[in-house]
């Protein structure tokens, strides 16, 4: 049995929201995720907040918790900031079930919140290439303040890799938008619900070859937050908990024959006691289309190479045998950077509730979420693979 349950989560919807501050989206996270668990702010022990670019976009260098949380209400507790890219917020979910798996504290806030929209459009592009080593950016040679060096450099060169060894049509990856967006469309939370088509996809604006302008991410605002507790407080009240059955957290390493999502799902399922083909339900990291497919195959849902094949056969559509994405992903539900590790865990959690509404997968039992963000070297700065269980007391 697992021994940290979540048993509260909030989010706001995906947006620009520039008339907003940071303390007012992780506030209405926050007091959403307190709600659902039917506690009161004096009764969180500890808080981890995640943020990784308030810096640049809103100059809120440091204290991003405190700042938040103390117009809040809260006081005197422990508060840790977390920064780890786009897997910020997953990293913090880590480290509180760390703190409540040892005894130093039975309720744990956990919050990501992000304002990437800036006062100017370079903003948002200093932001997002700052999750790049610094000698890294240099080489690239990009303009940093209006081109991505994820989208020009680092997933490109990923993918012509990839394409290079087992070959890949750009309309495989306009399926998996398609997908998505119809996905988003059932998810009031997301930032583009509506409909696209292939063709609307591959006639996007060409980013870099294949790779068009709907098959990425776009920039968003947003905040999410779950409350985390000890078994014993889980089973102690009117709650709805879902168990974290596993967590493993990574950092990239020298080119080899797994990567490091590879890596650190196998710690995750080995700790969950499970395989991939018990996995119901997955969240994944599609900051683009491309990502996505990957993943089919480093979580272990399709053989390497086989990930299109996966994608093609509807397996990962919401009838499929394994549905991925069914908020809609980064691609559609939108990218709020240090909140997007927690989005996935809060739909995931509405997953195995079976509260998802249209978007609800069919007795969904153990699901995964597979966050990455950054880029270090030669490999993706961090990552976290997390898998969740439903309450064992809930029926079927």
């Amino acid at each position: 049995m697992s021994t940290a349950a979540i048993v509260g989560v909030g989010l706001t919807p995906f947006g620009r929201f520039q008339d907003r501050t940071l303390s007012q989206l992780a506030g209405e996270a926050i007091s959403a995720a307190l709600a659902d668990a039917g506690m009161e702010a004096s009764e969180v022990e500890a808080a981890f907040v995640a943020n990784s670019m308030a810096s640049v976009t809103t100059g809120q260098v440091a204290i991003v918790g405190q700042a938040v949380l103390r117009p809040l209400g809260f006081s005197s507790i422990p508060v840790y900031n977390i920064d780890n890219a786009c897997a910020a917020s997953s990293s913090a979910l880590d480290l509180a079930v760390q703190a409540v798996e040892s005894g130093r504290a039975g309720v744990v806030l956990v919050a990501g919140v992000e304002k990437l929209f800036g006062k100017v459009r370079g903003d948002s592009y200093r932001a997002l290439n700052g999750a790049v080593d610094t000698d890294f950016l240099t080489a690239s040679r990009i303009d940093a303040e209006s081109e991505s060096v994820f989208v020009v450099s680092v997933y490109p060169e990923r993918l012509g890799r990839y394409r290079a060894k087992y070959g890949l049509q750009a309309r495989t990856l306009a399926e998996i938008a398609v997908k998505n967006r119809g996905n988003a469309a059932l998810n009031p939370r997301a930032q583009f619900t509506a409909p696209i088509s292939v063709d609307d996809v591959l006639g996007s604006r060409v980013v870099a070859e294949p790779l068009t302008a709907l098959m990425c991410a776009p920039i968003s605002d947003g905040a999410s937050a779950v409350v985390v507790t000890s078994r014993d407080r889980a089973r102690s009240a009117e709650m709805r908990p879902v168990w974290i059955r596993g967590i493993a957290t990574g950092m990239g390493a020298p080119p080899g024959a797994e990567t490091v999502i590879s890596r650190i799902a196998r710690r995750a399922f080995a700790e969950a006691g499970i395989s991939p083909a018990d996995i119901d339900v997955a969240e994944v990291h599609d900051s683009i289309a491309f990502n996505e497919l990957l993943a089919y195959e480093e979580l272990g849902l399709a053989p390497a190479g086989e990930g299109a094949r996966f994608a093609e056969s509807g397996a990962s559509s919401r009838s499929g045998t394994v549905p991925v994405n069914t908020s809609g992903g980064l691609e559609s539900r939108g990218h709020p950077v240090a909140a997007t590790g927690l989005a996935q865990i809060i739909e995931l959690t509405a997953q195995l509730r079976h509260e998802a509404g249209g978007r609800q997968v069919s007795d969904a039992r153990v699901a995964v979420a597979e966050n990455a963000g950054g880029f270090a070297v030669d490999d993706t700065a961090a990552a976290v693979v997390t898998v969740l269980g439903a309450d064992p007391g809930r029926p079927r």
